[in-house]
């Protein structure tokens, strides 16, 4: 008797342990996992609610449709992209066999409607009168400054973002090489196997040295921690030994004599800027890159974006320093974070939030979600940034900055050239900059991969953008 008890209570012990595992299982998965079953782009009842709701539309600034969706069937339907390749990365794709990216992932649940937002919407739905149509989205994007900054950057791989400096959206975001989002299926092994990885967005993802773009972090480190610089008069030889072995030169070895800071700004000094970088030491100028948003997370809806780094390092790595001071070394930007760099300069200090989408429409055009501007730090004081936009300015029209200027207003800008580390390679050409000087309407980073010197290739594009976007 006693063994049938012990036999009965073994099998019971069995099935608790089972029945603890299956209830753990489950509850992992709806803890852990649901969620992102639920939301998967591969869940087949999704799917099916996906295609029984026809997608909302993605517009322009000005109400211009960039996508399009058309019934099929009851269950299914076509999502075509208006432009294809030019706004590929910002829009991103739904596709069947491949998920999504960008603003379709982003706002999914937005473009099916699963979010009731509208109240009439929300009568219709418990009425069982629900038109089977999503929300539609009015992004913050202007086509023609897109179509223009994707025309203007051609062939070369690299690029382009605008902003509006005062309120953070985004008016272009372009990278090139891009791809055709309506022929997924079709190239999707060719975009694959491209070397130049097309489906990379490298306005947010990519991390490049900025080179003399960083100038205008260091300068405003400079004003805020080393007093009376800019009354002091540098000593320029061409050339910075530190080490007594190491040495940082500047472009073409050019030696400027006895220069300030504002001309060592706009003739773009590598050897006072390298110098500025070892006076101020780590902690000074990581804590105003920080300010800049550097080694921090930008946490937006909208799009998940590379950090943007600057080292942390220690008092004996003088050379280290120096190639900091003038956007080397270790120091890497997306060209988001350098448009939003010279936007909060031109905005006084302040810089703004980057956003894509405005705001929500319902299937009538009525704006039902309006979104905020927000401010995410104070950079410098006002008097700094005023005294930035006269050295930016002074770049332009006097400086390294020449090909971006134009006739019938103000630029303000920075050039770069950022080495790629070898030598077989030309240097990336970076432009940052703004216009016009007084109120500026716009804030701009270009970058082009082995564009060479950033005074050439890059200036020349920004100005054409610069154009297309102040166009009345």
């Amino acid at each position: 008797m006693n063994d049938i008890s012990q036999n009965i209570k073994k099998v019971l012990v069995v099935f608790l342990i089972c029945f603890m595992g299956v209830m753990s299982y489950i509850a992992y998965f709806q803890v852990l996992k649901a969620d992102k079953i639920v939301e998967s782009p591969y869940n087949k009842r999704l799917q099916a609610k996906r295609n029984a709701i026809l997608r909302g539309t993605i517009y322009d600034r000005n109400m211009k449709a960039l996508t399009k969706s058309k019934k099929i069937s009851t269950l299914n339907q076509e999502r075509s992209y208006v432009a294809g390749e030019v706004f590929a990365h910002a829009l991103g794709y739904i596709n069947p066999k491949y998920g999504m990216t960008g603003i379709e992932k982003q706002y999914d649940s937005i473009l099916i409607g699963s979010d009731t937002m509208d109240i009439g919407k929300f009568l219709n739905s418990i009425t069982e009168k629900e038109e089977k149509v999503g929300y539609n989205l009015r992004t913050s994007l202007d086509y023609n400054i897109q179509m223009k900054a994707f025309e203007i950057l051609g062939n070369n791989k690299g690029s382009v973002v605008v902003l509006n400096p005062q309120s953070g959206e985004i008016l272009a975001m372009v990278s090139k090489p891009s791809f055709d989002p309506n022929n997924l299926e079709k190239n999707w092994k060719n975009i694959n196997n491209d070397k130049d990885i097309p489906l990379y967005n490298r306005a947010i993802l990519g991390l490049y040295p900025p080179g003399s773009t960083f100038k205008i972090v260091t300068a405003v480190s400079a004003l805020e921690n080393i007093k009376g610089v800019t009354t002091r008069i540098f000593d320029d030889e061409g050339v910075l030994v530190f080490n007594q072995k190491e040495a940082l030169k500047n472009f073409n070895g050019t030696v400027y004599g006895n220069i300030d800071l504002k001309k060592a700004f706009y003739k773009s000094s590598n050897v006072v800027f390298g110098t500025l970088g070892m006076e101020l030491g780590n902690e000074a100028l990581k804590g105003t890159a920080e300010k800049f948003y550097f080694n921090k997370e930008l946490e937006s809806t909208d799009f998940t974006s590379k950090v943007s780094r600057f080292p942390t390092l220690n008092k004996n790595e003088k050379g280290n320093m120096a190639q900091c001071g003038i956007g080397q070394g270790e120091v890497l930007a997306s060209p988001l974070e350098m448009a939003m760099v010279a936007a909060a300069i031109a905005n006084d200090g302040h810089m703004m939030k980057p956003y894509l989408v405005k705001d929500v429409l319902n299937e009538k055009g009525d704006s039902i979600k309006k979104i905020k501007t927000q401010e995410l730090s104070q950079v410098t004081s006002s008097e700094n940034a005023k005294l930035i936009k006269e050295y930016m300015a002074l770049t332009v029209s006097e400086g390294t900055g020449g090909n971006a200027a134009l006739d019938s207003v103000s630029v303000c800008g920075k050039t770069g050239t950022a080495d790629t580390g070898r030598a077989s390679e030309a240097p990336h050409s970076w432009f940052v900059g703004f216009a016009p000087k007084e109120n500026p309407q716009i804030a701009i980073a270009v970058i082009v991969e082995n564009g060479g010197v950033g005074g050439g290739t890059a200036a020349e594009i920004s100005r054409e953008v610069i154009r297309e976007a102040l166009k009345k």
